[in-house]
């Protein structure tokens, strides 16, 4: 019998990978060798606060070759030069973080067996935090404890030092790290379940967003931030169609009620080269908004479905078109979206399909009093299985503070009107329980929305909108008006076959026809009053 083949060891496959995606796949294999010895809440941010440190570390050691590179090409004497690499303003004045000598990954990797590799990670922790006082608070001090299991700590920091991170010309050290965080909490999210919403959305549904909104430049707002997700892709965005170096355009400002999450928020921003406001601190939006005086150009936001059980002030200014129910907050994310908006502000939120139209509990009420303030541009209804840690079908809300003709091109005059576009039918399974939009899908929904605004991205592309039965449809108000205001697009665009609705948009449409019953019961009943009244007259 021939002799068994010995399984390669991490390192050996490690220095056997040759794409981004197999350095990833084998990193996060042995991380999750760790998860055993590890409180399940905190190994998200033992791990990620592992590739954060790596990052920074990296961006550091960067720079510091480019400064070589630059003084010695000015004649700098190498004397003279070692003073220079140690002058931190030469660093944050690059926007790269400082990191003292006793953080930087390669003396801690040097160290880790000879005086404990627990100890000194959280020592680096602790030194970069107090050098750079963005990320105070924020790192992870959990690295030397009892239940860390500190051979395979030791095992992984090792397994990170020989991953090829190191930034080449054409990737830097921020890009790469940074494809490898969102690999990271794109796994946590899968391996998490139902818990990830709080943290992620699906990136397919990121960028959709993104692209209909198109977030060049302004105020950028999202407060239910979860890990930043939603301002790390209007970034990518502007750098695919302005290219690098203009982040700067947007100002970024969030909030997380997660203390957890909010730190891995606050990591993914400054790991993306990102200035980001997301608070001194976390906080609950409804009862401690950080960000009480903003008005933005963009808000982009994934709150939680449904919230059943959340603070709320019957006096509060932001329900200006009615109180929203104790037993669900979604029409208060709305509301409050509404009131962050500028003049000329947009927003695209993701929310639940009974959104679209319930008549519970006022919803009915604050839904109609939206829509007749014209604030609503485009409703989408999603395909499903797109949220592996959600089964409730979902769709997004496009809100517009001005749909009047706008920009030197001048966009097309769409007060009044509502666009829908129902998306059911697109997307493609990548397993057997998660879906994802595809490059062509997001294209074709962000298009249709492009060609009825007639924004400058469709002027360009010479698309002309058209209604298209059974995949989109403009509907003027007096429409939405007839059908009790609900806003689901099958009702304007054409349903689909019955039997493959989903189950939340047949509870929509029986919660529509009750409440046109419970109306019409109504008028008989005063109908039958006056009846009674006039006989009586007549004795």
């Amino acid at each position: 019998m021939p002799p068994r083949k010995k399984k390669p060891t991490d390192q050996e496959e490690l220095f056997s990978a040759s794409t981004p995606k197999e350095i990833q796949a084998i990193l996060w294999k042995a991380a999750d060798k760790l998860r055993g010895s590890i409180d399940a809440a905190q190994y998200k941010e033992f791990v990620l606060g592992l590739i954060f440190l790596k990052y920074v570390s990296d961006a550091f050691e960067e720079r510091r070759n480019e400064l070589a590179k630059e003084l010695a090409e000015d004649g700098i004497s190498d004397d003279q030069i070692g003073d220079f690499l140690e002058d931190r303003d030469e660093y944050t004045g690059a926007h790269v973080f400082w990191v003292p000598e006793t953080a930087r990954w390669s003396w801690i990797a040097a160290n880790a067996k000879s005086q404990g590799v627990g100890k000194l990670l959280d020592d680096a922790m602790d030194a970069v935090m107090r050098e750079n006082a963005a990320l105070t608070g924020v790192l992870p001090k959990i690295f030397n404890r009892d239940n860390v299991d500190q051979k395979r700590l030791a095992g992984l920091v090792d397994l990170i030092s020989d991953a090829r991170f190191g930034g080449t010309e054409d990737k830097p050290a921020q890009d790469v790290l940074g494809e490898v965080y969102e690999y990271f909490l794109s796994n946590f999210a899968r391996a998490e379940g139902k818990n990830a919403g709080e943290f992620y959305t699906p990136q397919s549904v990121v960028r959709l967003i993104v692209e209909i909104l198109e977030p060049y430049q302004g105020r950028v707002y999202d407060p239910a931030c979860g890990s930043g997700g939603m301002f790390v892709q209007a970034a990518k965005f502007i750098d695919a169609h302005r290219g690098k170096g203009h982040k700067a355009d947007i100002s970024v400002y969030g909030q997380e009620r997660n203390e957890r999450t909010w730190r891995l928020a606050k990591m993914n921003l400054a790991i993306h080269g990102i200035d980001g406001n997301l608070a001194a601190r976390w906080g609950d939006t409804f009862a401690d908004d950080k960000h009480p005086d903003l008005k933005a150009d963009f808000v982009m936001a994934n709150p939680p479905f449904n919230i059943k059980d959340w603070e709320r002030d019957e006096s509060d200014i932001r329900w200006k078109y009615g109180v929203p129910p104790k037993g669900n907050a979604n029409y208060a994310w709305l509301q409050h979206m509404v009131s962050k908006l500028g003049e000329r502000g947009t927003a695209g939120v993701v929310l639940a399909n009974g959104s679209m139209a319930s008549q519970q509990n006022g919803e009915g009420e604050i839904r109609q009093a939206m829509v007749e303030a014209d604030l609503v541009a485009c409703m989408v209804a999603l395909p499903p299985q797109l949220f592996r840690t959600v089964q409730i079908p979902a769709c997004l809300w496009f809100l517009a503070k001005d749909k009047s003709p706008q920009g030197p091109k001048g966009l097309a005059d769409r007060r009044g009107q509502i666009l829908f576009i129902d998306a059911r039918k697109l997307g493609e399974m990548v397993d057997r329980t998660e879906r994802v939009l595809t490059d062509d899908d997001i294209a074709k929904i962000s298009g249709i929305y492009h060609a009825w605004r007639g924004t400058e991205s469709a002027q360009a592309e010479g698309l002309v909108y058209e209604d298209e039965p059974g995949l989109c449809a403009s509907a003027e108000l007096a429409t939405v008006r007839a059908h009790q205001y609900a806003l689901t697009p099958g009702t304007y665009v054409g349903a689909i076959a019955a039997e493959e609705e989903d189950a939340e948009t047949v509870v929509a449409r029986i919660a529509l026809l009750t409440g046109e019953l419970l109306g019409l019961f109504a008028e008989s009943a005063k109908l039958e009053k006056t009846v009674r009244e006039q006989l009586e007259g007549i004795g």
